[in-house]
């Protein structure tokens, strides 16, 4: 049935019931960012909020992929379900997901208290697609208890996971000192943990050097949480049982100081003036055609009136 209907109601409930099938397809909608995505959300939000939200950054080649499929691991010998969004580069040619992050993770494929979905960008430059926080509230909605956002890793612009996610895990490696000053200004503003992936490798003690005294320097460390720096080694599980308590401790500072409720608060604040702004542009688009456009834009070549007085003509005729 699942695959048969387009019904969003039909496919939530059938999604809600365990079905990965209706769940997949409720995601690829609300990935078009059409009506049938603005029908999704309307069902999905009055049953999320209940989801924590945990983004795992870096830059490329840190080994996010493995440490997300190490904590999913985790978390299943705890039986906690869990959700993964592993945020993709795009197809130039159809704008679809092109690494397939769910590659690293096929342990976990058949787990039906585990589900991954690869997302694409979509040529966004902070790396995560509009849809991540819709497709963040279908998760939370059907159910999922935890949701991993693993991001693609597009070096200092990778800063806008901090903006979608309640606790944010950066993710670097040994012999990193030179770009922690490079990266500095926005490491310590969206950092609530570091991890040392391949901590096996030389330089990771200088690497927590070089990050803590960072934070020394930085006004975090006047703050009640100072970011914890984990040494990690992904491919074989060292220090991931560490990482999995550390971000439950940062979970409990977050509810207990009031801090989770006041950053989904910003969260939502952000996400309704991203949605106004995409539906001021639409309309933007709309109304920059036809005869008066046309007859304006001779008249700024023609240097009859300037481009400022035309937009103020053209932005008149739209209704408040």
């Amino acid at each position: 049935m699942a695959l048969r209907t387009r019904d969003p109601q039909e496919l939530f409930d059938l999604a809600c019931s365990g079905d990965r099938g209706a769940l997949a397809r409720l995601l690829s909608m609300v990935e078009r960012s059409d009506e049938e995505s603005r029908a999704v959300s309307r069902i999905a939000y009055p049953k999320s909020g209940k989801a924590y939200t945990v983004g795992l950054t870096g830059a490329p080649g840190a080994g996010k992929s493995t440490l997300t499929a190490a904590t999913i691991g985790v978390l299943r010998k705890r039986e906690i379900e869990v959700a993964i969004l592993a945020i993709d580069p795009s197809s130039p040619f159809t704008g679809g997901a092109i690494l397939g992050d769910r590659v690293r993770m096929q342990d976990f494929a058949t787990d039906p208290g585990v589900f991954i979905r690869s997302m694409a960008t979509r040529g966004h430059l902070g790396g995560l697609s509009l849809a991540t926080p819709e497709a963040i509230r279908v998760l939370d909605a059907v159910g999922r208890q935890w949701v991993l956002v693993e991001t693609v890793g597009v070096g200092q612009v990778e800063v806008e996971i901090a903006g979608k996610a309640d606790t944010t895990v950066v993710v670097v490696n040994p012999g990193w000192g030179d770009a922690v000053q490079a990266n500095k200004a926005g490491l310590m503003e969206i950092a609530d943990i570091f991890v040392i992936n391949k901590s096996d490798r030389k330089g990771t003690e200088e690497t927590r050097r070089d990050i803590e005294q960072m934070l020394d320097m930085s006004d975090i460390a006047h703050d009640d949480w100072r970011p914890p720096v984990v040494a990690t080694v992904a491919s074989d599980g060292t220090g991931v049982e560490e990482l999995w308590e550390t971000i439950l401790r940062h979970r409990e500072h977050m509810e207990t100081t009031g801090k989770l409720e006041a950053r989904r608060k910003f969260r939502l604040g952000e996400e309704l003036r991203e949605i106004v702004a995409r539906r001021l542009y639409q309309r933007a688009r709309e109304i920059c055609t036809g005869p008066r456009w046309d007859q304006l834009q001779a008249e700024v070549l023609e240097r009859h009136i300037d481009p400022w007085t035309a937009a103020d003509e053209m932005l008149a005729s739209v209704q408040a």
